[in-house]
């Protein structure tokens, strides 16, 4: 335990506590008027998930990295089984069956089959680095990721389905995988948004319902889109973080929250909040939070004394820089609305819980790293910072 104790990397472990913190305190401002009479219901949840998450992030991190490895074809037989359930007995919310409801907890399978996915993938691909070529590998890989992320894809959750696509490319870039790959990738992409968006529907075959492309879209033109129709959540998003200016109006100010002008704005628009009610001082500090987190998640990736727990912790940096960067830059029009929630801030039981639980896989492999260099390098971790 106190080899434990001695290599967990504290400055990682308290940034995620503290956007924690940061995110229960903005979603008990942002929340306070959403349920007559209870003013704290969103904030309970939230802190409730919040301790089942830091709980299971401190139990993870005892895990050897190993041993996630050796149980991958389970992981990725449960986000596959359990993402065909979703589609057969799931909740529907607002057009999306995503939810499988479990009484107290609406489990939402795509969010944690992010990770799960994650650990899955670094094993196949460590168990094959050396046996296979990199087009083989690549290939593989895709196929790999491309089951689960339909599934999700179908429920319908494309923002899920593009994590799934980001974390697989992240995982290959550090696996080494040639340039010219990631180009043909790049061209496949832009073949198939426009089969997606253009081609398909010409031909009377859609293949994402009509809400999605508005929503997908709008951000292109929001000064032309309906303002009370498609382009109504980057506007009000927009004039919500505009409206902080430097310092933030503070709760009482924060108009466009407070009286509910903000569209889901203890979920997929939280950081419109932060930027109303903190203004570009407190989205800066977030920022700055993300941005260490991130870079002690780099640290991980150098540090890693095996191939798989290089991928798991690439994967997890991709999934976290992918999601900040999408649901912050369409708070602020420059990225479509996907519904992509933000890594720590936004409310969600699964979301949260998944987060968190990253963050101990990342401890699991910093601990092993520091713990298997110990007899070569008397006592001293493989390196320093």
């Amino acid at each position: 335990m106190r080899t434990y104790l001695r290599h967990l990397d504290y400055m990682m472990l308290a940034t995620a506590l503290a956007i924690t913190t940061y995110g229960l305190w903005i979603l008990r401002n942002a929340t306070r008027n959403d349920i007559p009479g209870d003013p704290t219901y969103y904030y309970n949840r939230q802190l409730a998930y919040a301790v089942v998450g830091v709980v299971g992030m401190l139990l993870i991190s005892l895990v050897p990295p190993r041993f996630l490895r050796r149980i991958n074809p389970l992981l990725y037989l449960f986000v596959v089984l359990t993402t065909m359930v979703v589609l057969v007995i799931g909740t529907s919310v607002q057009g999306g069956q995503r939810w499988i409801n479990l009484g107290v907890f609406q489990f939402q399978p795509s969010e944690l089959g992010k990770l799960l996915l994650i650990v899955g993938l670094a094993a196949w691909l460590g168990n094959r680095r050396n046996e296979w070529s990199p087009a083989r590998l690549t290939l593989g890989a895709l196929a790999y990721m491309a089951l689960p992320a339909l599934l999700v894809f179908a429920e319908p959750d494309f923002g899920t389905a593009l994590v799934y696509a980001a974390v697989t490319l992240g995982m290959l870039f550090v696996l080494g995988a040639p340039w010219r790959h990631f180009a043909w990738l790049g061209l496949a992409f832009v073949v198939t948004l426009a089969m997606v968006f253009s081609i398909m529907p010409g031909l009377g075959v859609p293949v994402i319902k009509q809400y999605q492309m508005d929503r997908l879209t709008a951000f292109l033109h929001p000064s032309s889109s309906n303002i009370q129709g498609d382009g109504y959540h980057i506007t009000q998003s927009m004039i919500a973080v505009g409206h902080g200016g430097v310092g933030g109006t503070g709760y009482a100010g924060a108009t466009q929250t407070r009286l509910n002008y903000l569209p889901e704005h203890a979920t997929d628009f939280i950081f419109s909040v932060v930027g109303e009610e903190r203004g570009f001082v407190g989205a800066i500090w977030l920022l700055g939070l993300y941005a260490l987190l991130i870079w002690r998640g780099l640290k991980v990736i150098t540090i890693s004394r095996s191939t798989f727990g290089s991928l798991v912790a690439a994967g997890i940096v991709s999934m976290l820089v992918f999601q900040i960067f999408i649901n912050i830059g369409m708070t602020i029009g420059v990225a479509p609305i996907t519904g992509i929630p933000l890594p720590f801030m936004s409310f969600g039981g699964t979301h949260t819980i998944t987060n968190l639980f990253a963050i101990g896989v990342l401890q699991a492999i910093h601990v092993d790293a520091y713990r298997r260099a110990e007899p070569r390098l008397g006592g001293r971790g493989p390196m320093y910072g």
